[in-house]
């Protein structure tokens, strides 16, 4: 009971710092980023901000992050204009020079503009086909490090847990506060997040989950225990933390370097290190220690393995804490590229099953072969379908192969009824 109060007073805590993230702030703002993939940020544009009738509030320059804010004398609407001619040398605005934006009382508002440098669209044959196969392998190698705490979920419990989306979001909001609130490097604040997560993720297992099955819940029913839990964060969330987007602080230009076939920003390969070196530990874990022994050995039979003496509450608590931390890693990696949002991880859901399922429900070598299966089949995608619509080819994907083998790629066959 006391381990449990603990754990709620530390849940109690997180979602508290993430209240200065929105109200920290005095009075209103607008604010934003200008860059693109190939020149990076773009520093020293004159942004302008106006009223709708058209006085000039105040104007302001992107400093060396592309970055720029501009205080405003109280909610209401405005119309934000950048000066088109300052923009770098082939760098050219999609779209109007000119924003209007409604801010309410209190809020930081992003206002977002279209910026072309020429690299959209540009290549083809092999060469962008190479670009979308690295691009592939960094969003499946990020949706597997938060798709294999879901998978090990289902295989030592059989909750199909629809809030894993929302830690994958605490994660990622944790990580922004002590970041951009306290200061505190990416990386220190990355681990923080992961500390965090594996606390939130026990809370989960004992202040949610442990009782419920103590109880004798069906499988039905948690399920729409974790929809409903689902809905509370997301939303709870978005009141606390706002509907706007924001960048992690500190992280040095963005700019692409070129590799010859496809280019990368130093962001995304440290995303991609970083997968590989987690998984790989992860995998080791699984293969070489007791706790992850006993992790398989519950996922394969809970009975057989209670009976042989594992302890299958502590292992389930283990699981849950390594899914939590997972997700909050994979939040952090996905913020890098994605900027962090309040509906970030529920975005990344359905393609956490997609991947988990394609692989094998329960096997976490299954969640990481689906999961970078689906990765690379969304972004190869968008050489035939508009991108817009991406998401849709991994679903398609996952039909296909449940048509022909119904257990997945690493699945075993199970006889049902």
């Amino acid at each position: 009971m006391l381990l449990r109060l603990l754990l709620v007073l530390v849940a109690a805590c997180g979602l508290a710092v993430l209240v200065p993230g929105t109200a920290g702030a005095e009075g209103e703002q607008v604010v934003g980023t200008l860059q693109t993939s190939r020149s990076g940020p773009i520093e020293g544009i004159e942004v302008t901000v106006a009223t709708v009738d058209g006085d000039e509030v105040d104007t302001a320059e992107t400093d060396d992050d592309g970055r720029f804010e501009v205080d405003l004398p109280g909610p209401g609407q405005y119309t934000v204009t950048i000066d088109a001619d300052s923009l770098p040398d082939g760098v050219v605005i999609t779209g109007e020079d000119s924003r209007t934006v409604t801010v309410d009382a209190g809020r930081r508002q992003p206002v977002q503009f279209g910026l072309n440098d020429g690299s959209q669209g540009a290549g083809g044959g092999n060469v962008e086909a190479v670009q979308l196969l690295v691009d592939g392998l960094r969003f499946g190698l990020l949706i597997a490090m938060c798709a294999v705490g879901l998978s090990l979920i289902f295989g030592t419990t059989g909750l199909t847990n629809f809030a894993h989306g929302e830690l994958v979001t605490i994660g990622a909001l944790f990580a922004w506060w002590v970041n951009t609130g306290l200061g505190v490097p990416i990386i220190p604040a990355a681990i923080i997040a992961m500390i965090g997560g594996a606390a939130f993720g026990a809370l989960n297992e004992l202040g949610l989950w442990r009782p419920l099955r103590r109880r004798g819940t069906g499988l039905v029913a948690a399920l729409v225990v974790s929809i409903g839990l689902s809905l509370l964060l997301r939303y709870l969330i978005q009141i606390v933390y706002g509907g706007f987007s924001n960048p992690y602080t500190g992280l040095g230009t963005s700019r692409a370097v070129d590799y010859g076939l496809f280019r990368l920003t130093n962001q995304s390969l440290i995303s991609i290190v970083i997968s590989i070196v987690v998984l790989l530990l992860v995998a080791l874990m699984l293969q070489r220690t007791k706790i992850g022994k006993a992790m398989r050995a519950v996922a394969d039979n809970r009975d057989l393995a209670a009976s042989s003496g594992i302890n299958v509450n502590r292992v389930i608590l283990v699981v849950w804490m390594m899914g939590g931390a997972l997700a909050a890693l994979g939040g952090v990696l996905l913020g890098l590229s994605d900027q962090v949002r309040w509906d970030m991880g529920f975005q990344l859901l359905l393609l956490m099953f997609a991947g988990v399922t394609l692989g094998g429900l329960g096997t976490a070598y299954g969640a990481l072969v689906g999961s970078v299966i689906v990765g690379v089949f969304v972004q190869m995608s968008t050489l035939v379908i508009p991108s817009d619509v991406k998401y849709v080819g991994g679903l398609v994907l996952l039909i296909v192969i449940l048509v022909i083998r119904p257990q997945g790629i690493l699945g075993s066959r199970a006889r049902i009824g």
